[in-house]
């Protein structure tokens, strides 16, 4: 789309000095995106983006209202990839055009429904003595040694362990589908093409579809596992096929580990860059569910996500047109003042915390309830465990060259080991 075509947008000549989403692509943003997000806001809440050809929106009420109104049914088919010239993509579209994180109503309702059963609050509430248990055990594997890389041994474990018990799979799988995740989500959180990881992605797709297929044709799934409620969904007339089925296994799958393995790694950062904060949690640990919120609002592991105008509207003042896309930026409105009194402060009983790290409306993400549980038991556990728990020194942090899904590589942390 040309920007000629929007009246609101800025003339060519201040388009220079206009922040735009795509300075995400420098490591230094990208290490710390928040005075960015500030400048989108404060040099206009709802912003025709020239260089990205969308609409950015960065203020609280501005990205409600997209989650809430806009189009989710944006991903390219096949044919349409094939006649951007990527039709070496098309594998990827094959799967994501089936899947419920891009489709609307009446449709998305009924897979979210589905997919949904296996992460209800009162199902995964039963289930913190068990993630504590898994917690305990990873622990205990690195406890001694007085040092731990916090995502390699704790943080892509936990969720995945967890993950693979509710869609009923082997848990001993876990590592490889970690890194099948960890390759879709680049599909996922990035909005521009990685020419360099496509051949990746890829593989990994093909790996994990044969893999998804495998499972569902199995007579035998896990009682209560998603792919069993989908399989049995399917057969009772819900007409789910089995592309269907895998897509959406797929997309639950990444979601539930993505999320909650950025959400144990930023957290955990967070607080060690705040002692005072992480001193008030070890000290007085009744307070980790306001606390897992506002890290979630602080580090949202979901940074944006992308939305097309369903007709022609107006959003914050500015003509928007049927079909124009849209980026809503969550973790700016996240710390929008206008919402969030000295947003950039850390707040571990912050009231009124109503972020959006979790998404609004139909798309809220249904897996929140067992993120919050997991994140919750994640920081417990290791300010209980690991005593003096601290930022290795001298350690040189890197964050995934992922937009959208915002995460470490590593944390290395030392800590007082404890004797056997």
């Amino acid at each position: 789309m040309d920007q000629s075509t929007h009246a609101s947008t800025p003339a060519a000549g201040g388009a220079a000095s206009q922040p735009s989403l795509y300075r995400l692509l420098d490591p230094d943003v990208l290490a710390d995106p928040y005075p960015l997000y500030r400048a989108l806001r404060e040099w206009d809440p709802v912003a025709w983006d020239p260089f990205l050809h969308c609409w950015v929106v960065t203020s609280y009420p501005g990205v409600v209202e997209v989650l809430h109104k806009f189009t989710a049914d944006r991903t390219p088919t096949p044919d349409q990839l094939a006649a951007m010239g990527l039709s070496a993509l098309g594998p990827v579209a094959e799967v994501m055009v089936r899947q419920m994180l891009f489709m609307d109503p009446p449709i998305h309702t009924k897979i979210r429904g589905l997919c949904s059963q296996a992460f209800m609050s009162r199902k995964v509430d039963h289930l913190r003595p068990h993630i504590q248990d898994i917690a305990d055990g990873l622990i205990e594997a690195v406890e001694t040694p007085g040092r731990m890389d916090v995502i390699a041994d704790f943080a892509n474990p936990l969720p995945a362990i967890v993950t693979a018990e509710l869609l009923g799979v082997p848990t001993g799988d876990h590592e490889q589908l970690k890194a099948w995740s960890a390759d879709f989500a680049e599909m996922l959180g990035n909005f521009q093409h990685n020419p360099d990881r496509v051949a990746g992605v890829l593989r990994s797709l093909k790996e994990m579809t044969r893999y998804f297929q495998s499972a569902v044709r199995q007579s035998d799934h896990a009682p209560g596992g998603l792919i069993r409620l989908l399989c049995e969904a399917s057969e009772s007339g819900t007409h789910l096929s089995e592309d269907e089925v895998v897509a959406n296994i797929i997309v639950t799958m990444v979601g539930g580990q993505e999320t909650t393995t950025n959400l144990i790694g930023n957290g955990l950062l967070t607080l060690m860059r705040n002692p005072a904060a992480l001193a008030q949690l070890r000290d007085d640990p009744s307070i980790i569910e306001p606390a897992v919120e506002e890290l979630l609002r602080y580090e949202s592991p979901s940074q944006h996500t992308a939305r097309l105008a369903p007709c022609d509207l107006e959003l914050g003042g500015k003509p928007i047109r049927r079909r124009d896309a849209v980026m809503a930026v969550m973790a700016a409105a996240n710390r929008d003042p206008q919402r969030f009194a000295e947003p950039d402060r850390l707040d571990l009983t912050r009231p009124n915390n109503r972020h959006v790290a979790f998404g609004w409306a139909a798309h809220y993400c249904f897996g929140a309830p067992l993120a919050r549980i997991e994140g919750q038991i994640a920081f417990t556990t290791l300010l209980r465990r690991l005593p003096q728990l601290a930022l290795e020194p001298g350690a040189r942090l890197e964050w995934r060259q992922n937009l959208g899904l915002r995460g470490l590589v590593a944390l290395p942390v030392t800590y007082a080991s404890r004797l056997p």
